[in-house]
């Protein structure tokens, strides 16, 4: 008998959870999103499986694959989006979990191909900078291989900003993808990435002229938070 799949304890449970966290967010519509987890130590992935029902999701809707892609656990197709996530596990050892959503206002700076720029300390308490944009696919990308390839562009803004500040990034035209230490990580900052998308529109909306956050608040309320002189919350 072939043995059975050994990974982490609770990481099916916890992907699981972090898909059903995207409804109660706002996150989701439909079918459109997932989310996934890594155990690094067994080399293994798990994902939403691939057009089901939020409503009706269980633990038997979260497939396990290897960062190869082989399915060793689980009986469903998973998520079409899943060479995206496994290239970015590929690439980056301290990623542990990916969130991809269509959520309104995020997607919406998506497909106006627009970065989100920073105007506020809420946005600066999450990245640095404007949130970017990774570049369009050339038509044989997009013919061969679509998501591993999306994968690919993501990959190489993430190189370009670094994986210790970049904590999501938008594709043009598709919508925001987020990443963190675990899945639980990575849907805070799905979270986060939609508020402050929210609030770039409204503002940009009722002051058109209006310039990015003065840098050196930007750089206190992200060093406050992050990096070794952060003093933000009660520390471990």
């Amino acid at each position: 008998m072939p043995s059975p799949v050994r990974y982490r304890e609770g990481l099916r449970e916890e992907v699981l959870a972090a898909n059903l966290a995207l409804v109660r967010h706002n996150l989701v519509t439909l079918t459109w999103g997932n989310a996934s987890g890594i155990d690094r130590e067994a080399g293994l992935i798990a994902i939403k499986a691939s057009g089901v029902a939020y409503d009706t999701m269980g633990i038997d809707d979260i497939v396990v694959l290897t960062l190869n892609g082989e399915i060793v656990e689980g009986e469903r197709r998973p998520s079409t989006d899943t060479p995206t996530h496994l290239e970015l596990y590929r690439s980056f050892s301290e990623i542990g979990g990916v969130i991809h959503t269509h959520s309104t206002w995020a997607t919406s700076w998506a497909q106006a191909e627009r970065e989100i720029p920073i105007l506020g300390t809420t946005h600066a308490d999450f990245f640095p900078g404007p949130v970017p944009l990774s570049r369009h696919l050339t038509a044989e990308e997009v013919a061969n291989a679509y998501e591993l390839n999306t994968g690919v562009a993501l990959k190489e803004v993430i190189d370009e900003h670094g994986i210790e500040d970049l904590p999501a990034a938008l594709v043009p035209g598709h919508g925001p993808f987020t990443w963190g230490k675990d899945a639980n990580q990575a849907l805070e900052r799905a979270v986060t990435l939609e508020a402050i998308a929210h609030m770039a529109f409204l503002s940009v909306a009722l002051r058109p002229d209006i310039q990015p956050l003065a840098s050196v608040i930007v750089d206190r309320h992200f060093t406050r938070k992050h990096g070794p002189g952060a003093y933000y919350g009660q520390g471990d």
